[in-house]
């Protein structure tokens, strides 16, 4: 191959890295905003630097809730949602326009999902500034395909890293919240990454950027991202009112502690069912006493959307990340494991209409 010349593969990274960097923003939480620039060299990153992606031409900015901890610590939900809070100067955010050159406006809040550890920020920026990033779908990711990672790890902006998804569906651990149905990629995700763009090799986004698994607190070749598909879910809401509305099921599972004891393997077992909830309504079964002893309450195996979709629960995280997919008022099929007696059980589908 000649010098300089790319093969195919090189050639695919680099034409998504040019055209997704416009897309990917650096974040400076306002609380931080006049340090900013102490962050070089062998300095931390603290909380409250980190990337965004442009989500749309209106300058929404996604990312992460962790990346604005520092002014979100101690603002209640409400507060946030509320449209007064739309006026709160958030963050210092770094465009990178056209002509390579580095622009600068203030974020303005406009909604946050603590649970999913995600944000949404607005920037008035001139037409023709911002470039939304092609949102793609994470449903579709298998283990060892390739992915890329934009962002800006420790400062350094835009910055390129390379790997592979190494596992699907982890539990992701942040801003407080477990949060089911990550995406784990071996591409170095940094202090600083966070909010950014986990990328598809047609250059699509198929995920953002939150955790590291590491002992040191830089990368270890283990680092998960929110999938695109939950994002997708989550952002529209916090735009148009500032928060997530998320139906209820209405039980209390157990823990995996309690449901080893009693026999239960896989599923999300309930321990309690709240009164005139969508599940005492659907007539599911809390663990209860018996003639001979504790027993088990309804193991939920699977939940099938309106869609036909089948989600399989295997612990409470798979319930959890079903129900973020139903909307309030929808009627799904649950799949049930029931206890009749401590060796008699049978296997139900019942109708739920949450709410």
């Amino acid at each position: 191959m000649p010098p300089g010349k790319l093969n195919p593969r090189e050639a695919a990274v680099v034409e998504a890295f040019e055209r997704n960097t416009y897309s990917v923003v650096n974040i400076v939480d306002v609380t931080l905003v006049g340090r900013a620039g102490s962050f070089e060299g062998s300095v931390e990153i603290p909380e409250g630097n980190g990337s965004g992606v442009v989500w749309d031409d209106a300058g929404n900015i996604v990312t992460n809730y962790h990346v604005l901890g520092n002014l979100l610590r101690g603002m209640s939900p409400d507060l946030v949602a509320n449209p007064q809070a739309r006026r709160i100067k958030a963050a210092a955010v770094t465009v990178i326009d056209s002509r390579g050159r580095n622009q600068t406006f203030d974020g303005y809040l406009v909604g946050v999902d603590r649970s999913k550890d995600l944000a949404v920020i607005n920037v008035q920026a001139p037409p023709g500034v911002l470039r939304p990033v092609a949102v793609g779908d994470s449903d579709g990711l298998r283990v060892g395909q390739q992915v890329l990672c934009i962002g800006n790890p420790f400062g350094f902006d835009h910055t390129l890293t390379v790997g592979v998804v190494s596992a699907l569906n982890r539990d992701v651990t942040s801003a407080g919240s477990v949060i089911p149905g990550g995406v784990q990629v071996d591409a170095a995700i940094n202090p600083g990454n966070s909010g950014g763009a986990l990328l598809d090799s047609a250059g699509k986004l198929v995920g953002i950027n939150t955790a590291i698994f590491t002992p040191t607190g830089t990368s270890q070749g283990i680092g998960f991202a929110l999938p695109s598909r939950a994002v997708a879910r989550v952002v529209p809401q916090l735009i148009q009112s500032g928060r997530v509305t998320r139906p209820t099921l209405g039980v209390q599972v157990s823990s995996p502690g309690t449901a080893k004891q009693l026999g239960v393997k896989s599923g999300a077992m309930v321990q309690a069912v709240q009164g005139g909830s969508p599940a005492a309504v659907a007539g599911l079964l809390p663990t209860r006493r018996s003639l001979g002893g504790i027993l088990a309450g309804d193991v939920i195996t699977k939940i099938t959307l309106a869609d036909g979709t089948a989600v399989e629960v295997a612990a409470e995280a798979g319930l959890n990340e079903a129900i973020d997919r139903i909307s309030p008022g929808e009627t799904v099929a649950i799949d049930i494991v029931r206890s009749k007696s401590d060796k008699e059980k049978e296997n139900l589908t019942v109708k739920v209409t949450l709410k």
